[in-house]
């Protein structure tokens, strides 16, 4: 999945000669909480709601009014992504920066801008979450095949993987995470512990007492 798949456009735009007041409205009649700022097309600042809070509060040492321009409160070093850019990449500089979003830029021409929500609705895509499925989490060890001998297990019994995520463990262990057509899960994650998986989701039923 790529940025071009998930970014927002076309893109509200502030210009260097917007006021506070006008960002104001567009935060407010719209819910935006950051809008670029551009100069004939090219991405020069990025205004967030942040921003306008603090630069018109008290804790600026000299507070804006809403009749001043928008290059006073914005920030000018901006990151931008590629519309090819993979999501994750776009996530890792997001998270890595601490910023709530990028222009999408191609050439230098504005095309998109991706926000933390949007890379939260790529996640629920990813994780096949759009579609009726079961959740199923193996430890599997960190080795060349094990991954083939859970797809291949899945493939006999005609299941279905909507969505498979992995993330190295502690242990040394490779957690996976599958998303399966099937509701029969626990019926399922119990034949896979009979045939040696180390199932951690869903749990064994537990024995009547």
């Amino acid at each position: 999945m790529f940025v071009k798949d998930r970014m927002r456009s076309p893109v509200t735009v502030l210009s260097l000669t917007s006021t506070l007041g006008e960002a104001y409205a567009l935060f407010e009649a719209h819910g935006f909480r950051h809008l670029p700022v551009v100069d004939g097309g090219r991405v020069v600042g990025i205004l967030t709601d942040r921003d306008l809070r603090f630069a018109t509060s008290s804790f600026c040492t000299t507070p804006h009014t809403a009749s001043d321009p928008v290059t006073l409160a914005m920030s000018t070093h901006v990151l931008t992504a590629d519309p090819l850019d993979p999501v994750e990449d776009a996530a890792k500089i997001m998270r890595e920066h601490k910023i709530g979003c990028l222009p999408v830029v191609d050439g230098s021409e504005l095309v998109g801008i991706l926000t933390g929500m949007d890379l939260l609705d790529a996640l629920i895509n990813l994780t096949g979450l759009t579609k009726p499925t079961s959740r199923l989490e193996v430890a599997l060890a960190d080795r060349p095949g094990e991954l083939a001998r859970l797809t291949v297990f899945m493939a006999d019994r005609n299941v279905n993987i909507h969505s498979l995520l992995t993330s190295p463990a502690p242990d040394g262990t490779v957690h996976t995470v599958l998303r399966v057509g099937s509701n029969q899960s626990r019926p399922l994650a119990e034949a896979m512990r009979a045939a040696h998986f180390d199932v951690l989701w869903p749990l064994p039923k537990p024995w009547p007492h």
